[in-house]
């Protein structure tokens, strides 16, 4: 309650500071053919208006040098120009030249500005109202103008012309009203939107999350603990056949855990759970390694990698994890090569391997190839995969840019 009375205060009196002396932003120029033809007819108009107001002054008040009919006979017209694009600019001309125009007014005039004055005058009050987005500095611009027509008008006129006035105020505010509420509406039917977008992907991305952990985590699981218990099932495994079960079992709970980390990403409404630590250059070596374990002949060039951004460098390590992946599925009896150099602006990866004499089936169609060509794209790059003389070889450069790939996310 103790500062009811200084916000009531301040928003009375700052649409009348504001009206004065604040700064206006120049509203935007309208487009079209229209536009292209009616602003040199109204400037025409204007010139022809400015003329009527300098003969009406020549002819009623004699006293008045030719300079000083003509400055006011321009100072007449140009807040009507003004108006277009700056009202509250037009509206402080006008009420200035309220003042002007009555110099040396003789009582044989009905009105002590001319009749062009008067119009331009309405005409600026009615575009201010409609435009302004503050009430009280509508109300604060008919108010004085209201008062300075009862300053210098007869009597008889006087109130006539401040219910003219006062009633052209009003109506522009209540467009001015409508405006505004109809930006409030588009705006909060734009949020309603943006919020139902936002809980539909949500949803969405809940329901691959269930399915993923129903199926694919299960199997996992399943594979783990059969890997882990073999020892104790299968009697007569050699120690061979314990370690390579006990590499299976890791290489499952490994893929667990980076599972459970995606479903808390899938399922998750908050961004910082995005930001997880990912794998990226620095881990290809653990990455081949792993391949070396599951029987593959890699060999590896790595230079000129360091200070590659994150998000370079995990999208590298994705495509060399795809490209030994497929490698594993259909040739697996082949070396392979892993290449990859950096530069100031791009990382450069090379993953080739023979081509085999007899593919091996692989199933149906996967999405590995297409997730590779996506991640590149994600950065602005670009990536090649197929048969290049005797080998298989995926081939991709990722830019090193100034962050225009900075958002992009990998949602594991």
């Amino acid at each position: 309650m103790e500062t009811s009375g200084p916000s009531a205060a301040r928003a009375v009196m700052g649409p009348l500071r504001r009206l004065f002396v604040g700064k206006e932003l120049p509203r935007p120029a309208a487009r079209g053919r229209f536009i292209s033809y009616a602003l040199p007819l109204g400037l025409l108009a204007l010139i022809g208006l400015g003329a009527a107001a300098g003969q009406y002054l020549l002819g009623n008040r004699h006293s008045l040098v030719p300079v000083a009919v003509w400055a006011l006979a321009v100072g007449t017209v140009l807040p009507a120009a003004a108006a277009y694009r700056r009202p509250v600019l037009a509206w402080r001309l006008a009420f200035v030249m309220m003042f002007l125009g009555t110099v040396n007014w003789v009582p044989k005039e009905p009105w002590p500005w001319n009749p062009v004055q008067i119009f331009v005058f309405l005409f600026v009050l009615a575009r201010l109202a409609v435009v302004s987005r503050e009430s009280w500095q509508t109300f604060w611009a008919a108010a004085l103008s209201v008062g300075t027509v009862f300053l210098y008008a007869p009597p008889s006129s006087a109130w006539g012309a401040a219910v003219l006035l006062v009633a052209i105020a009003s109506i522009g505010d209540i467009f001015a009203r409508r405006r505004r509420t109809g930006e409030l509406v588009a705006e909060q039917n734009e949020l309603t939107e943006l919020e139902r977008a936002r809980r539909a992907v949500l949803e969405e991305r809940t329901r691959i999350a269930r399915e993923m952990h129903d199926v694919v985590a299960h199997h996992m699981s399943m594979i783990a603990v059969r890997a882990e218990t073999a020892p104790f099932r299968v009697p007569g495994m050699t120690e061979e056949t314990h370690a390579e079960m006990a590499t299976i079992a890791s290489a499952a709970r490994e893929a667990l855990t980076d599972m459970r980390r995606l479903l808390g990403v899938l399922r998750s409404e908050k961004e910082e759970n995005l930001t997880a630590p990912q794998p990226g250059l620095a881990d290809v070596g653990i990455l081949v390694g792993t391949a070396r374990a599951a029987g593959l002949d890699v060999a590896v060039e790595l230079g000129g990698l360091t200070g590659v951004p994150p998000t370079v460098g995990l999208a590298a390590y994705r495509i060399v994890q795809e490209a030994l992946a497929n490698v594993a599925r259909h040739a697996p009896d082949g070396p392979v090569t892993v290449r990859a150099r950096g530069s100031s602006d791009r990382v450069v990866l090379l993953v080739s391997n023979p081509l085999p004499l007899q593919p091996r089936g692989g199933g149906s169609g996967g999405h590995g190839l297409a997730g590779m060509h996506e991640r590149a794209a994600l950065l602005g790059g670009t990536l090649s995969a197929g048969p290049v003389g005797g080998e298989f070889v995926v081939s991709a450069i990722l830019p090193i840019g100034d962050g225009r790939a900075g958002d992009e996310r990998d949602g594991e």
